[in-house]
């Protein structure tokens, strides 16, 4: 029989499954989506989502998990045998395959970058500049084929050595790391000439500015960070043991998610206007704004090389959870080996991986696809990374709230004597607000 395997620690456990969370999500779309939507009074609301919808999601998915002990097709299987339900694991199974196919294009430019931060092709670097190294370098076809290949292979041997040899292992090294790095970026940051304009800007919420759009993207982003609706902390729910408080789990791991974004702002932003540079810059803000600033500061070849490494560092604890996913379901529907099922997922992800590679100028079908007029790229984003997430986290909270019913996952959430006082808000959120709210983030997709 071939083992699937345990989570050797609860610390362990955490910091994997806040490995998951934390990626390009905390440290490169919520600062821009944060400057995007007025600093302070977006970070307060966002706080609000992920405790409102964040957290009682990611407890109904660490339920179902270990419930079941399975991956999330075997999950819906085992409690409805026999139904339709076991299309929702399906979903979460092939949505964790297609983010990591372009995800890790993405993944790939901060390898990238460490190597061109630490050549110094950056110093005294205007921002027209910048903005060319920058398409030059996405629409080099064989480059970007080059470092998906060699994140891809990083992410294939960390998850091919298993739970504790492997996730685990990992994640207590890079989690640590990533905090380092951080703090370090932090201190820098905030010493810089000019630091205190960036922190009135994210620190005093100025409620003028509130209206509907900022409520639906710090919904959103609460949701996406958290690597919701895909089946990742199902997965990652299935390896606990019986004895592991769930409440604690995932308030922990919401906690470091949220601490990661925070802390990413913290950077950022006093960095920004040190440089007199404005803060809604959009998604380019890292590869193309940052650099700038970076050639700007004293030591900023070392600046600029740490915060890329954090970058990739955060990337990888996600591509990790992401290919881990489908990984488990071969393991447990298949009962293939972890070795055969890692590699042939991995080779898969690389090929279907490649549309994306070429789509930032290397092939003109991929850059500009006929009809929709957008890259592949970010129609597969927007595919699978906002739709198919939204849709995915629907159907668990249905399932949980009315299939499963909430006494069930009550039973299994205050097991080996867990307490849960907030129960009765639990039940309120994932029977009633949790699926109102995500259905208000899918529809918004549309518009």
């Amino acid at each position: 029989m071939i083992s699937r395997g345990k989570w050797g620690s609860k610390v362990g456990f955490i910091l994997a499954a806040a490995g998951s969370a934390i990626g390009l999500g905390n440290i490169w779309r919520f600062p821009y989506i944060t400057g995007n939507n007025g600093g302070a009074l977006f970070v307060l609301i966002y706080i609000v989502a992920i405790i409102v919808l964040g957290l009682p999601i990611m407890l109904a998915e660490f339920a179902l998990g270990r419930a079941t002990a399975k991956n999330p097709v075997g999950a819906f299987n085992a409690i409805r045998p026999g139904t339709k339900w076991h299309f929702t694991g399906f979903l979460g199974v092939i949505t964790g395959v297609m983010i990591l196919t372009f995800y890790s294009v993405i993944a790939g430019w901060t390898l990238g970058y460490c190597l061109k931060c630490l050549g110094g092709q950056f110093k005294g670097i205007v921002r027209e500049k910048a903005a060319l190294v920058f398409q030059s370098f996405i629409s080099d076809s064989w480059v970007q084929i080059l470092w998906l290949a060699v994140f891809l292979l990083l992410t294939i041997y960390i998850v091919s050595k298993g739970i504790s040899g492997g996730l685990e292992k990992y994640a207590k090294v890079m989690m640590p790391l990533l905090f380092v790095i951080m703090l370090l970026l932090l201190i820098r940051s905030l010493t810089l000439p000019g630091a205190e304009k960036g922190l009135q800007f994210y620190l005093k919420p100025d409620f003028s500015k509130i209206n509907g759009r900022v409520f639906l993207a710090a919904m959103g982003q609460a949701f996406f960070s958290l690597s919701l609706g895909m089946g990742t902390m199902l997965t990652y729910g299935s390896y606990l043991k019986r004895k592991e408080n769930l409440v604690s789990s995932a308030a922990w791991v919401a906690a470091l998610d949220s601490l990661i974004a925070i802390l990413a702002g913290f950077i950022i932003f006093p960095a920004l206007f040190s440089q007199n540079m404005m803060p809604d810059q959009g998604p380019g803000l890292v590869f193309v704004i940052l650099p700038v600033i970076f050639s700007q500061m004293p030591g900023g070849v070392w600046f600029g090389f740490a915060f890329f490494t954090l970058l990739a560092v955060a990337a990888l604890t996600s591509t990790i959870s992401l290919l881990e996913v489908p990984v488990a379901f071969l393991i447990d529907e298949k009962k293939w080996p972890r070795h055969k099922a890692t590699w042939l997922v991995g080779m898969v992800a690389f090929v279907l991986a490649v549309p994306s590679a070429l789509s930032g100028g290397g092939v003109r079908f991929f850059t500009n696809l006929p009809i929709l007029h957008k890259d592949f790229l970010s129609l597969w984003d927007k595919l699978w990374g906002n739709i198919a997430l939204s849709i995915g986290a629907f159907l668990v909270a249905i399932f949980v709230g009315y299939v499963w019913k909430t006494a069930n996952a009550l039973d299994e959430i205050t097991n080996n004597g867990v307490k849960f006082r907030l129960a009765k808000c639990w039940v309120l959120s994932i029977k009633y607000v949790c699926p109102l709210l995500i259905l208000i983030v899918l529809i918004s997709q549309f518009f």
